[in-house]
């Protein structure tokens, strides 16, 4: 093909030459029979509007004081340089005359129009816009054949992204009246119907179904169709399909919806030729990984069904499938061939899976590989090779060679592209240190700790290690890009008392000690890691409260040890008419908390133990609402909490855990005196308050399919007594339902949403506060964008919890159930924006839920909307 295409471009530079170039020459001046040499006097161009002739003159090569041969081939070579210009539709050099042995010279040029804009045709404006930036030239360039078939290539490719594959484009010009030698360009575009794949065929797979082979074609997809059998109004499903739709449980929606249509979510039924080409490298190492080493496929084609459909027929030799025999090591010193069997994994007798066989001797991040198990060990010039040395029947014995090379140790450390972030926080979260022999694991680990400092965009820290044979060493360079990691909250929410409107900052990358230096204020003093917050949410006058904490990491800077420090108060008037316009009464928190945390080596480093101390003062006057009316009651409280947080991305985790068992408890007072607490009055019974209060939460994630994530949610909390003539804790108890947000947190609550229920209430109608909750949640989640200005995902979602009066109470199965659909959008500058759409199936109290006639209505009367800005559900 190459070859063709250069005797092509031979023949049409040679005929061009002949068509549009001549030289012209007095004959009474020149004896072609006997050529002369002359030097060029004199060189004259002419015909040029836009062009330089100076730097025509140079590039033709006819340059002044040269020697020449007329009759010679330096005029045809001239012609032949201009010509590659493109810029020129006739090319002529004549001779103007001839003095002596001096010649001079006339190039005679016809300077090609140049574009002065496009103007695209049978388009809508977003169109045209596009289609001029895809086509990329610049307003000025020459309007040539070669650039007339370039722009037509590359409307017809924009639009066959589109699924537009029969689209037609007319290319032409016209003068353009209002520049010297310019032209208009317009490009008429007739799109047609979009091209979908209406089917795709597989011959010759006996052993993979076509079910199979299509779901492994992830870009390759045929459109959505029904079914046609369902048509046929005779058949007996569709006599009873009214009846069988009223009684369909979840379950049987998605059987009843898969055998009567073909849904194509998140992918498209667009062809691409790319989008093919991968898709059939996915056929063969599908049928690698079921032992078929030598499938291929033999051919395939793509036809026109009709107008608006294309048909696909692949043609598949499968081949022999065949499985592993005996497998020998070679090369290996550090490790006994036992020890590296055991972490290959793969028995005599097994499929021959080429996939897994690299998966175990390359990199398998769960379960272990032979290759990180020498490069956890420093081995970072290690290397193996699998050789087929025999095939038996369909059987195959394989010799995997080893060279393990010498450890290296980290020299050196380099971070780079940390322009807001001092070098110190980076540095003190790598597990690679100078003077320990290289880990794989280690590395990775480190880009996961950098990743869930939040300043840095996930997607783009690069790890690079530089290795020095020579000398057996190898320095680490970490690269990283800032991201915006300040956050503006502004969330508003709705309640019985109205508009519940929050504002807050949190500064995440806060510097104290560069508050003392005057150059450190960029605007604000930032780099060293710790967070500075502030926060107001009200409603008016009815509802204020206020905080403000701070957070050091690293206390000291040596060790991963944090230091929290909170101050708090909340106001909570109580009204004395309809419209809240006056107030009688009140309930006032104000509350300090410190909090020590260190980061545990045992079990394994992931876990950490923090210890908070809290003091909370409640002063109540004239507050009809709550078990005392008048008084102050006084909580001091130690909270331990014991978590182990190992995800991997911090705003779109993928993989990983984030576990976490906490313990609050108060001194026991009611076993330390001798008060009678039967007798006393509920303001002097809780003038100290006492608990034990236990929560445990687990968040799970893991890949799906594609790029869909699974996450799975369990969440606990019970509230305990000392004695039983004090009883269970007015305070620190538990709400559930709502978003989390319009609810009030006054009596120590926490606040527990459930999306697609409101605030669950007692029989009384007022706002349900028990001593213990759960809840369980099931998410299947969707990236639409992982930028780091905006990381955008969607997610359907199962969640049922409950609330319990007491431990006689409590069963964690019977729970009120909801399903639904959201997506998240975490903005730097905003934190986490939501919205929600969640489907309740079950009564919050009794009468709450009206009975519906069928499933659709059920789901349409009673779903409720939730937005939450600024807020993640708990």
């Amino acid at each position: 093909m190459k070859i063709m295409r250069n005797i092509f471009f031979g023949i049409f530079l040679l005929s061009a030459t002949a068509t549009y170039s001549q030289v012209g020459i007095d004959s009474s001046q020149v004896d072609y029979s006997n050529p002369q040499k002359y030097e060029i006097a004199g060189v004259t161009v002419n015909g040029v509007v836009f062009l330089d002739a100076p730097s025509l003159i140079q590039r033709s090569g006819l340059l002044i004081g040269s020697e020449i041969t007329i009759p010679g081939d330096a005029i045809a070579r001239a012609i032949q340089n201009l010509w590659k210009m493109r810029l020129f539709s006739t090319i002529e050099i004549q001779v103007d005359k001839i003095l002596g042995s001096q010649v001079w010279l006339i190039i005679q040029l016809d300077e090609l129009p140049r574009i002065s804009k496009y103007s695209p045709g049978g388009l809508t404006k977003t169109e045209e816009e596009d289609i001029v930036e895809e086509i990329g030239f610049l307003r000025g360039a020459p309007y040539t054949d070669y650039i007339k078939k370039d722009i037509e290539n590359k409307v017809k490719d924009y639009f066959a992204e589109k699924g537009f594959l029969g689209t037609e484009v007319i290319i032409y010009s016209k003068p353009d009246t209002a520049a010297n030698n310019s032209v208009i360009v317009f490009i008429d575009v007739t799109k047609g119907p979009k091209t979908k794949i209406g089917e795709i065929t597989f011959l010759g797979n006996e052993n993979v179904s076509d079910r199979i082979l299509r779901k492994a074609m992830r870009e390759t997809k045929v459109k959505s169709q029904f079914n046609p059998k369902y048509n046929d109004p005779e058949n007996p499903v569709n006599k009873n399909i009214v009846h069988a739709l009223s009684n369909l449980s979840i379950s049987n929606i998605m059987d009843f919806v898969s055998d009567r249509v073909q849904i194509r979510i998140f992918s498209s039924s667009k062809y691409d030729d790319d989008n093919f080409r991968t898709d059939k490298n996915g056929l063969i190492a599908l049928y690698n990984t079921l032992g078929y080493r030598d499938a291929r496929i033999i051919f395939d084609t793509v036809y026109n069904i009709n107008d608006r459909d294309l048909g696909i027929v692949l043609n598949i030799n499968e081949g022999n499938k065949y499985y592993f025999r005996n497998i020998t090591w070679k090369g290996n010193a550090k490790y006994s061939n036992g020890k590296l069997d055991s972490i290959l994994g793969i028995n005599k007798g097994a499929v021959y899976n080429q996939a897994l066989l690299e998966q175990k001797l390359r990199y398998d991040p769960v379960n272990g590989d032979v290759t990180s198990l020498y490069m956890d060990d420093g081995y970072l010039f290690f290397d193996l090779n699998p050789i087929e040395k025999a095939i038996i029947g369909d059987s195959i014995d394989l010799e995997i060679r080893i060279r393990e090379g010498a450890q290296a140790i980290i020299d050196q450390i380099i971070i780079r592209g940390n322009t807001k972030t001092n070098e110190h926080v980076i540095r003190r979260e790598l597990r690679t240190l100078p003077g320990q022999k290289f880990s794989r694991t280690n590395l990775i680990r480190s880009q996961r700790e950098i990743a869930s400092l939040g300043y840095f965009d996930a997607e783009q820290i690069g790890l690079n290690p530089i290795p020095h044979p020579e000398s057996g060493t190898v320095d680490i360079e970490y690269t990283v890009v800032e991201k915006p990691s300040d956050q503006l909250e502004l969330s508003a929410g709705f309640s019985q008392y109205g508009v519940v409107a929050t504002v807050g900052i949190v500064l995440n990358n806060w510097s104290t000690r560069n508050m003392f230096k005057k150059d450190g204020w960029k605007p604000l003093p930032t780099g060293d890691g710790q967070s500075l917050s502030f926060r107001i949410n009200t409603n008016g006058r009815r509802y204020q409260s206020y905080n403000i904490g701070f957070v050091e990491p690293w206390l000291g800077g040596k060790k991963p040890n944090s230091l929290s420090f909170s101050l708090y108060r909340t106001f909570l008037g109580q009204e004395t008419d309809f419209d809240y316009s006056s107030l009688e009464g009140h309930f006032i928190t104000n509350g300090i908390s410190v909090g020590y945390g260190i980061r545990l080596k045992w079990p394994d480093d992931y876990f950490t133990l923090l210890s908070t101390v809290s003091f909370n003062n409640y002063s109540l006057e004239s507050f009809e609402s709550f078990i005392i009316t008048d008084g102050v009651s006084n909580n001091f409280s130690l909270k331990e909490t014991l978590s182990r947080n190992s995800i991997d991305n911090p705003q779109f985790p993928r993989s990983g855990s984030n576990i976490s068992l906490s313990l609050q408890l108060t001194p026991p007072y009611s076993l330390l005196n001798d008060k009678d607490y039967e007798e006393l009055s509920d303001a002097e019974r809780y003038k100290f308050i006492e608990y034990h209060k236990w929560r445990f939460t687990a968040d799970w994630y893991t890949p799906a399919f594609g790029k869909f994530v699974f996450r799975a949610s369990t969440k606990f909390g019970i509230i305990g007594m000392y004695n039983k003539e004090v009883g269970i804790s007015p305070f620190e108890r538990f709400q559930l339902g709502g978003d989390g947000l319009s609810n009030y947190n006054i009596y120590g609550t926490d606040i527990v949403a459930l999306r697609g229920y409101d605030v669950f209430a007692n029989s009384s109608g007022a706002t349900a506060n028990e001593p213990i909750f759960t809840k369980y949640t099931l998410e299947l989640r969707y990236p639409i964008s992982l930028n780091p200005s905006a990381t955008i995902y969607g997610h359907a979602f199962a969640e049922g919890g409950n609330l319990y009066s007491s431990f006689d109470e409590f069963n964690p199965f019977e729970i009120k159930r909801s399903v639904g659909l959201g997506m998240r959008a975490f903005l730097p500058m905003f934190g986490l924006l939501g919205i929600d759409y969640g489907i309740r199936f079950d009564e919050r109290v009794p009468g709450d839920l009206e009975p519906a006639d069928g499933v659709f209505d059920y789901i349409l009367k009673n779903g409720k909307f939730s937005i939450i800005l600024g807020y993640e559900p708990d």
